[in-house]
């Protein structure tokens, strides 16, 4: 049973890996992926864990499925996957479908904490984004423009343009988020 502990590497370990593997130093994938050198070397160390956004970059500059990225190498199957809620910040987001270097699209459930915005940087990734508001409120920056979203209504845009999520209720916002990556 330790031997079993002992191949589960965490999120960062695996990154740092994977990065190590293909010789790639954090300035040169800070370049491949769009994001800066100091929060993958924060990804890295897990002192933070990344956005949905970030995971699919890192998961296609570095050639592997997402679902290995968690460092487990014992999983057999995505059910896990997919019932894991993982918290970034003020925001937690459980995937809704499964993963893999031929899917291009991902769905995802997040939730935003009351009044709060995602912390550190703006998100961009190659692809869409579709995004549905279920409970509470959204505020979307993409680009220069700001859109403000009731439960019921949605955006759909490019998501290599960098954007940022907030919300600005007093209730938690529940989003259905849908992603399609090239």
């Amino acid at each position: 049973m330790v031997k079993a502990k002992d191949k589960k590497k965490s999120f960062g370990q695996s990154i740092k890996a994977y990065r190590e593997d293909r010789k790639l130093s954090i300035k040169e994938l800070a370049h491949e992926t769009g994001y800066p050198a100091d929060l993958l070397e924060k990804v890295e160390k897990d002192e933070t864990t990344p956005p949905v956004a970030l995971v699919l970059q890192l998961s296609r500059t570095l050639k592997v499925d997402v679902e290995t990225l968690d460092g487990d190498e014992n999983r057999k199957g995505s059910s896990r996957a997919k019932s894991q809620k993982k918290r970034a910040g003020s925001y937690a987001y459980t995937q809704l479908t499964k993963s893999g270097s031929d899917k291009h699209l991902g769905a995802y459930r997040v939730t935003i904490e009351p009044n709060t915005a995602h912390e550190g940087v703006e998100y961009h990734h190659e692809g869409e984004e579709f995004i549905y508001v279920l409970k509470g409120r959204l505020s979307i920056v993409v680009g220069k423009n700001t859109s403000l979203l009731e439960p019921g209504e949605c955006i759909h845009f490019n998501s290599a343009l960098h954007h940022a999520l907030s919300n600005p209720s007093d209730e938690k916002a529940e989003l259905l988020v849908v992603l399609y990556i090239p």
